[in-house]
């Protein structure tokens, strides 16, 4: 397959960084460097660091996956192996592995994105900032009876069973 096939499902990542470069107008480098030394300063960025480097790592992976799938269809003969295919299911792994944290990142980028607004949001930043006093359901031990229960008779086989 021609090189140019793959080069707009590569831009994915480019397309992303620029857009998060836009946002927290900075170069990625200088965010990554502010987050590294104040991580809770600004919980979207950190979160957006994190994701974006997720992102890069599966981009890699898939790139990998890609390279060795090429080159074993390359070699092979008309018919595809069982190896083969297991490549190709690496790369369509590895695609839903990249196109799912990308969704994730263009998520935390979107403010007006669906959970984001609204007691959904507000339920998020709760869960985040850690307010939650206790359980969500009340726990306790379980009631111990105060005297051990007596065994079950054991049956014996033998003279005089049934």
């Amino acid at each position: 397959m021609p090189d140019d096939i793959y080069d707009g499902f590569e831009d994915v990542v480019g397309v992303l960084t620029e857009q998060i470069e836009a946002h927290f107008e900075m170069g990625m480098d200088q965010l990554k460097a502010a987050v590294a030394v104040a991580p809770t300063a600004h919980p979207d960025a950190t979160d957006v660091v994190k994701w974006h480097g997720l992102l890069v790592g599966s981009q890699t992976a898939l790139d990998r996956a890609e390279n060795d799938l090429l080159g074993a269809l390359q070699s092979q003969p008309s018919e595809v192996d069982d190896p083969t295919m297991g490549l190709a299911h690496r790369v369509n792994a590895a695609v839903t592995a990249r196109d799912g944290r990308a969704m994730v990142v263009r998520w935390l980028l979107d403010p007006a994105a669906p959970g984001k607004q609204g007691l959904a949001a507000e339920r998020l930043a709760r869960l985040s900032r850690g307010t939650r006093k206790g359980p969500a359901v009340q726990t306790s031990p379980p009631q111990r009876p105060a005297v051990a229960p007596a065994p079950a008779p054991v049956l014996r086989a033998g003279r005089g069973a049934l």
